[in-house]
């Protein structure tokens, strides 16, 4: 005889599951989660973007060297680098935090992530592979019901 997965458990135990899912999922929705994953990932770039300036926005002398040696790309020069990673570990959570452009942003943020995992940190990827699912969440998803995104009228 042979017993298949759905039959061992009990219809009672397996209507309590589903019913305690379709509770868990109605509590947190899509736009719970989405609000979780763009504060979460935002608050990972941009607090690595306040550690390359000080003040607003002035990139510091280590930041330049940061590029120079341990974050050397091989096609874009590293002052422009530092620029352009510094602006985008501001500018992008920001955007993702008030849920505007959060697509673009986690795109955005989805090539940086790329790069640095190519590029500068390739065994650090499980940390890479966290960003990506949270950002590809994002792609997929939108911002959800609490943004900008949703306000404005922006899919």
């Amino acid at each position: 005889m042979h017993i298949s997965p759905t039959t061992t458990a009990s219809p009672g135990l397996r209507q309590h599951w589903n019913r305690l899912a379709e509770w868990l999922q109605g509590l947190l929705g899509d736009s719970v989660l989405c609000l979780i994953a763009r504060l979460g990932i935002a608050s990972v770039f941009f607090l690595s973007g306040r550690t390359k300036v000080e003040g607003v926005l002035t990139i510091t002398p280590s930041t330049y060297e940061l590029f120079q040696s341990e974050y050397a790309l091989p096609l874009i020069p590293s002052h422009l680098a530092a620029h352009l990673a510094t602006y985008a570990e501001h500018l992008f959570p920001l955007l993702l935090v008030l849920g505007l452009f959060t697509r673009l942003s986690a795109l955005a943020l989805l090539g940086m992530t790329t790069v640095i995992e190519v590029f500068v940190y390739p065994d650090a990827w499980p940390t890479h592979l966290t960003w990506a699912g949270l950002l590809l969440l994002l792609v997929a998803k939108g911002a959800g019901r609490l943004s900008l995104d949703r306000w404005l009228g922006i899919r």
